[in-house]
């Protein structure tokens, strides 16, 4: 049978004169082939999220489901750029330290565990509404181990319940999360407006007051209590070097008897940064070093023993610092010497986590990982300062960036500035954040550097090129041929109970995928299917909204639930074990309020 072109699509074919799958295929069959597709190379988490989207962008445009006209206006969305804006507004309100301080101050000190956990919560989530969620972990990470300190409990009690906590507070206004106005703006396309910077809060303010009485009352309950779990708040074990007496005969029997009276084991021996074995002359030389793992502190170790060359001498006014490396933290890769020279020689590296131990190398040359754990030892403002700038983690410190207050208000000023803008005026978000950080960068209230550094690229690049492929979704007939078939299932639900499937649907979408794949499929999805369902499309994007900052049941599906992982000695299982019972809370909270707000 031949193949008619019209002079329409023949400017639309990206190469004229040849035929294109979309000839042969259902596109809606070829669009759902691309996007499973990119669903198995999402879950299987071996492709960088960024390179999976561009490829099934370039999947699209090859097979003539997007126009090469279109390919790149992803680039342009005002989702995109807002995101961007918002980064670096962010990021310049974390390094002035109000947030911290504001939550260090409106934590109790002398009040009761529970007291003190509700505050920590609402404090996470209050700042996660205005603020990357990543950052607000960061803030409050400090918090929530020196709580579980001073309370003699596992830090894992308490990091769980703060992960989650940020995560629903990213449901409760516009900048939140990228998810929120990827939404907006599939919103706009569809409806001609997108959603109001307060649209989501009633339904957000809902799920997090249900959501937070649950952890605060039960939830951190139900995660067990490991006894000597390497991640207590106390005695992290910890690698190190300690160098040794050369003048002395060194039985390494008789070191490793010394060294079990505090809780350290002999790694190896280092001699110019290189493994040796023991020598059979048991003597050392000049300069070589113990590779030792242990819970004690170098301190406690020269107390004990007898054989290490030299005396310890602690900085008037220095503190150690456990810091721990993010996924986007500018250190990995590096060693761990860089600490030093990107402190300009005011910081060290007195002991690594417990990964090193595993390589049993010097630590000079071991390259920094995400999830790596360091032992950083100098003066508290240069910790803080420090940690802030390379994106690091403080988990055993309360020391917090030093407040700069003329920065720190000029700085709120202007981000309370763009979000009236976007609340009391026809100024879109984009505009009115890209403005703010514009404003920030010009006033020097961000360092040069961290403008660009502040915006995760992988994360835009991800935005740019799901948004046509999700555009695809829609023009090919995929969106609305599974909006027909989950319609025709759905058809007699009463509302709540739409409502709540859109929500689960989501949620579970969300475990397998990151947020922002799942809003651009399901945003499309909800407006078709609310059409067929003849409701509100508001209802059900916003149950999509719910639903994709709700994975509160594997650690994979959100960055906050993988970055507290390792410092809360937590297991797989433990996420789904406090998590599956907020899900089922979110879910029917989240049906029962949109159901009364648009039924």
């Amino acid at each position: 049978m031949a193949v008619r072109f019209t002079a329409a699509r023949c400017r639309a074919r990206p190469f004229p004169g040849l035929p294109l799958l979309t000839d042969y295929v259902s596109p809606p069959l070829l669009c759902g082939i691309i996007l499973i597709g990119a669903l198995a190379l999402f879950i299987s988490d071996k492709v960088r999220h960024d390179l999976i989207a561009l490829s099934a962008l370039f999947a699209c445009l090859a097979t003539g489901l997007v126009k090469f006209g279109d390919a790149l206006k992803g680039f342009a969305d005002p989702a995109v750029v807002t995101v961007a804006a918002v980064l670096v507004v962010g990021r310049a309100l974390e390094l002035t330290g109000v947030a911290g301080w504001v939550a260090r101050s409106v934590i109790p000190e002398k009040a009761g565990f529970t007291a003190r956990l509700t505050m920590l919560l609402i404090g996470g989530c209050f700042l996660s509404a205005f603020m990357n969620h990543i950052a607000a972990l960061v803030i409050m990470m400090p918090l929530a181990t020196e709580l579980a300190r001073q309370s003699k409990k596992q830090v894992g009690t308490v990091l769980m319940p703060l992960s989650f906590a940020t995560m629903i507070g990213g449901m409760t206004t516009l900048i939140a999360t990228p998810p929120n106005m990827i939404l907006s703006s599939f919103r706009e396309k569809a409806l001609g407006a997108p959603f109001g910077f307060f649209t989501m809060t009633p339904v957000g303010l809902a799920v997090c007051a249900v959501g937070l009485t649950y952890l605060i009352l039960l939830g951190w309950r139900l995660l067990p209590h490991r006894k000597g779990n390497e991640m207590t708040a106390d005695s992290p074990w910890r690698v190190l070097e300690l160098p040794l007496d050369a003048r002395k005969v060194l039985v390494r029997e008789d070191i490793s008897r010394q060294l079990r009276q505090t809780r350290t084991r002999i790694l190896g021996l280092l001699r110019r940064n290189q493994t040796i074995k023991w020598p059979k002359n048991n003597r050392v030389q000049s300069g070589d070093r113990l590779l030792l793992i242990s819970r004690s502190l170098p301190a406690e170790i020269r107390e004990t023993i007898d054989f290490l060359r030299g005396k310890e001498t602690a900085e008037p006014g220095h503190v150690t610092a456990r810091l721990m490396v993010p996924h986007n933290s500018p250190l990995i890769g590096e060693t761990h010497d860089a600490v030093k020279s990107h402190s300009s020689g005011g910081l060290e590296v007195v002991a690594a986590g417990p990964r090193a131990a595993t390589l049993r190398c010097a630590l000079s040359v071991v390259p920094i990982q995400s999830g790596d754990q360091l032992f950083v030892s100098g003066p508290p403002e240069d910790i803080a300062r420090f940690a802030a700038n390379e994106r690091l983690i403080e988990l055993d410190r309360r020391d917090s960036i030093p407040v700069n207050l003329r920065t720190a208000i000029q700085t709120v000023a202007i981000f309370a500035a763009a979000i009236l803008l976007v609340i009391f005026t026809d100024v879109p978000p984009s505009l009115s954040f890209l403005g703010a950080a514009a404003l920030i960068a010009a006033l020097r209230l961000i360092p040069k550097e961290e403008v660009y550094n502040s915006i995760d690229w992988s994360i835009l690049v991800l935005l740019a090129a799901m948004i046509p492929v999700g555009g695809s979704f829609e023009t090919s007939g995929a969106a609305d041929f599974i909006a027909k078939s989950v319609g025709g299932v759905m058809t007699g639900f009463p509302l709540p109970l739409a409502i709540a499937a859109m929500c689960a649907l989501t949620l579970c979408l969300t475990i397998l995928l990151n947020n922002v794949a799942t809003a651009v499929i399901m945003g499309p999805l909800a407006i078709q299917l609310a059409q067929l369902l003849h409701v509100q499309p508001d209802a059900m994007l916003l149950a999509v909204l719910v639903g994709t900052s709700c994975d509160f049941l594997t650690p994979i599906g959100h960055q906050n639930n993988l970055l507290i992982m390792g410092p809360g000695g937590y297991r797989f299982s433990d996420y789904s074990r406090v998590g599956a019972l907020m899900s089922l809370l979110v879910i029917a909270t989240t049906a029962v309020v949109l159901s009364l707000q648009y039924g």
